[in-house]
C-alpha cells in the first residue's frame, strides 16, 4: 500500500508518524504514545530504551528477558527477586539436584564434629570470621590467650605444649631449662635447694 500521507510508519502500531509526534530509535520512528516498553508499558526515552530486533524494552525488562540468568544477576543493590520471567515468555529451567560437597581438604575437626571446627579452649564452634589458627588448631580470637597469664597471643609469640598454648615467657618459666641463669631474666641467679 502506498504511503500517501508522507510520514514514516510507527514501529509499534504501523500508522503514519508525523514530525511533531515522532520519536526515533535506531532508524525506526515511533509515536511518543507508542514508545513504551513491550512488557511493562513504561514510557521510554533515549537513556532507558533497549532494543532487540524490532522490539523495544526498558532496560530492566530487557535484562530479565535477554540478560544473563542465575544467582548474582538482576535487580542490583542486594535485592533478591523470585520472578522467573514467565510474564516475559521465559520458560524456567529445571534446577539441578543438590550435590553434597566431596571436598577432600575438609579439616579433621570438621570431619569429626560433622560441621564447624571446635575451639580447644571453650569447645564451641569456631566460624571463619572469628578464627585464629595456632598450634595446628582453630581458636576463637578471645580464647587465643596464654593458659597461665591470660596474655593475648599472636603466631610469633606462641609456644604450645600438650594441646595448650602459652606466651613465650610463661612457657620458658614452666617448661624451659631449670637451674642457674635460666628463667628469671636480667642476669639474676636463683639458688634453690
Amino acid at each position: 500500500m502506498p504511503n500517501w500521507g508522507g510520514g514514516r510508519r510507527c514501529g509499534v502500531c504501523q500508522k503514519t508518524v508525523y514530525f511533531a509526534e515522532e520519536v526515533q530509535c535506531e532508524g525506526n520512528s515511533f509515536h511518543k504514545s507508542c514508545f513504551l516498553c513491550m512488557v511493562c508499558k513504561k514510557n521510554l526515552d533515549s537513556t532507558t530504551v533497549a532494543v532487540h530486533g524490532e522490539e523495544i524494552y526498558c532496560r530492566s525488562c530487557y535484562g530479565k528477558k535477554y540478560g544473563p540468568k542465575g544467582y548474582g544477576y538482576g535487580q542490583g543493590a542486594g535485592t533478591l527477586s523470585m520472578d522467573k520471567g514467565e510474564a516475559l515468555g521465559i520458560r524456567p529451567e529445571g534446577a539441578p539436584g543438590h550435590k553434597p560437597t566431596t571436598n577432600p581438604n575438609a579439616s579433621k575437626f570438621a570431619q569429626k564434629m560433622g560441621g564447624s571446627e571446635r575451639c580447644p579452649r571453650c569447645s564451641q564452634a569456631v566460624y571463619a570470621a572469628e578464627k585464629v589458627i595456632g598450634a595446628g588448631k582453630s581458636w576463637h580470637k578471645s580464647c587465643f590467650r596464654c593458659a597461665k597469664c591470660g596474655k593475648g597471643l599472636e603466631s610469633t609469640t606462641l609456644a604450645d605444649k600438650d594441646g595448650e598454648i602459652y606466651c613465650k615467657g610463661c612457657y620458658a618459666k614452666n617448661f624451659g631449662p631449670k637451674g642457674f641463669g635460666f628463667g628469671q631474666g636480667a642476669g639474676a641467679l636463683v639458688h634453690s635447694e
